[in-house]
Formats: structure tokens, sequence, C-alpha cells
């Protein structure tokens, strides 16, 4: 599998789109906002007359969808009365959305950024003074964010969420790892190993780019699907995965997948715990930590009422939807379109009958951290 070129969430806007099927990542995003609004304040903090007259912004792992341009208006809101408090004109904005090649990029700036900047329009007018004008550039950066992006020294700020757990590549040394997708307690110890080691790679190279291009001084905000156990193949973080490999388990036995074809799909991903994702940040040494956070968002919330009394079967549908705007590029890859529809049937049912059973929960572990070096 090249993840460069599958890794990427359905596009459009279609039934099984990200774009109509990421309430789940929205909430993560509106829980977080008190820490990127320290972020942003700290910023500022120290200045008094010096404010930047350019201000420049990156969310790395964009996607596509409202979810794109969400924390971006939540960044230029408290920009806003910052610089409204302190009497100072709006600086020029440039705001970069990165992702993979195969992201829908299309789908944002022809359906979302026209009504954001509407939007941010009728705000800005809202405001009286100096600061009331904004001149905000957007620009689109297909890349992988586990190499250089943007110039040295040319970022103030970086936000990325639910982006950072997927792994540059699948781990080498995966072999034994039979009937799984992912880790799993019946997964072989080297295969646990392979998947932290190709983490470790990953996040350091992502710290090293990123402290070439943010600004001394500069802030970033990093929200990852995590653990809070010491054991990387825990069912909080892998439980999500294993309903699936159930679901494919099932197809093998009827003849419907090759059972060599399932045991050599794993998924490119790593749930890292608090220590770990710590533990990266110092040895990279050109980041101070300010904050660490470990939350939890059910995986009920995707229920567009948030009804508490909607039936499990349709809590499952929900939940199956959702990941399939996630999981089905990565499927589609390496067992091919045709038996989709089937597999999603079945994982709808597995995620039903399991969160009936157990607590289903996503573990968030969410970092801000400011360049020192």
């Amino acid at each position: 599998m090249e993840v460069m070129q599958v890794l990427h969430m359905n596009g459009g806007m279609g039934e099984t789109s990200y774009a109509n099927n990421s309430l789940l990542q929205r909430k993560v995003i509106l829980m977080t906002k008190p820490i990127m609004e320290a972020a942003v304040t700290a910023l500022f903090s120290t200045a008094t007359t010096n404010f930047p007259a350019s201000f420049a912004i990156a969310d790395l792992g964009c996607s596509t969808g409202p979810n794109s341009l969400f924390v971006v208006s939540e960044i230029i809101s408290i920009m806003i009365d910052l610089y409204s408090a302190k009497k100072h004109e709006l600086p020029e904005l440039q705001v970069f959305l990165n992702d993979l090649p195969g992201n829908d990029f299309n789908t944002i700036f022809s359906n979302f950024l026209p009504r954001f900047q509407e939007k941010l329009k009728e705000q800005i007018k809202s405001k009286n003074g100096a600061w009331a004008t904004l001149s905000c550039f957007f620009s689109g950066v297909p890349g992988s964010f586990y190499g250089r992006l943007f110039p040295r020294e040319s970022l103030h700020l970086i936000h990325s969420s639910y982006s950072l757990m997927w792994l540059s590549q699948v781990p080498q040394g995966l072999e034994g790892n039979k009937g799984n997708i992912y880790m799993a307690r019946s997964s072989p110890p080297k295969v646990l190993t392979a998947y932290y080691e190709q983490f470790q790679r990953d996040f350091s190279t992502f710290l090293e780019c990123r402290g070439q291009e943010l600004v001394v001084g500069g802030r970033m905000v990093l929200t990852l699907l995590g653990r809070r156990s010491d054991d990387p193949s825990s069912k909080e973080c892998c439980y999500i995965w294993e309903l699936l490999a159930a679901a494919l388990n099932e197809m093998v036995s009827e003849g419907l997948i090759e059972e060599d074809k399932l045991d050599s799909f794993n998924i490119p991903q790593y749930t890292p715990s608090p220590k770990e994702v710590r533990e990266e940040v110092q040895k990279q040494e050109s980041f101070s930590i300010d904050c660490l956070e470990v939350s939890e968002v059910n995986w009920s919330v995707v229920n567009t009422n948030f009804d508490p009394n909607v039936v499990l079967e349709d809590r499952g549908y929900d939940m199956a939807r959702c990941m399939r705007a996630v999981a089905e590029p990565l499927l589609v890859d390496h067992f091919g379109e045709e038996i989709i529809d089937e597999v999603f049937k079945r994982y709808k049912a597995q995620l039903a009958n399991g969160m009936s059973k157990e607590k289903t929960a996503f573990v968030n572990i969410v970092i801000s951290v400011k360049k020192i070096a």
C-alpha cells in the first residue's frame, strides 16, 4: 500500500462523503477550543506595539468539508477580539490548508470557502474602528507533513486535528498478524514494536520539519487519537478496528474474501499514549510544552440529533458511515470496490453489537507547544 497515494477521506458531498460524516471530528475540535484560544492569546501576550502586520496559519491534515475551515474561523475570531482590545489594525492573514495530494481540495474551495468568506465579512462588519477590515489569503498545500512544506520561519501558528495518528507507511515486519488488520491482543509483540517504531520515526520527522518552519515563539496545537493505557493493543484504541476485522473475517469464512488478502491488509495508524507524545517532543528540543491533555468523545456523538433514545442499531449505522468516510479508500485500494457495501453492512452490525455491550469512546490527546529554538 502506497499510503501517500490512497490515504484520504471520501470526497464530494454524497451520502458517504467525509463532508457529511465528520460530526465527531467537529465535536473534538470544539472540545479543544480553550487550548487553541490560550495558544493564540499567548502569541500576543508580549506584544504591545509590535503586532505582526502579516500572520501565517497552517492547518495540517485539513481533509475536506466544513471542518476544513472551522478551525480557521475560530482562530480568526480569537484574533479579532485580541486586536480589537489593543486597538490595532488586523494583520493580513495567510491560511494554508494542507493534506495529501488525494484530498478533495476542490470541494473546500468551491463549496465551502465562498460561504466562509461571506460569513467572515459579516463578522468583520460587526466590529467598529480601524480594525474592522481584514485581508485573508487561502492556499491549498498538497503534500505529506512528514516532510518540509513551507519556507523556514514562515509560520506563526500550526494546527492539526485527527491527522498525526496516521503513519507515513504501513510498518515493516507485520507478518504473523493473522486475522488482524491493526494492533490487537492476539498480535505478536514484534507487530506492536513495529507500529511504535514507525510512529517514533514519523512524529520525530514531523516535529523536526515544523521546528524549521515556525518562527521562534510560534505555536502548535495538535490533536491525535490516542490511548490512556501503556498497552498499545488496549481496547480503548484498537476496538474500532477489531470490529472491522471481525466483519472482514466473517467474509473470509464465507469465501467472499481470500484469507491471504485479509492477512496482508494493515491499517497505517498508531494511537500513542500521552507519555509517548511527550517523550518525542522532549527529544526534539525545539519546543516547550504549554499543556498536554487527555479527553474522550463517545462514539454515539455522531448522531446528528444527539438523541440518547436513538436505538443502538441506528447508532451503529451512523458510526459505520463515519468510519466508511475515513477507511473506504484504504479498503477499496486493497480489496476492490465490489465488496465495500457488504463490508460496511456487516461492520454496521458489529458496531451496533459492540456499542450495546461496551463503553465506546475515542481517547484524544491534545498538546500545545511553543517554538523555543
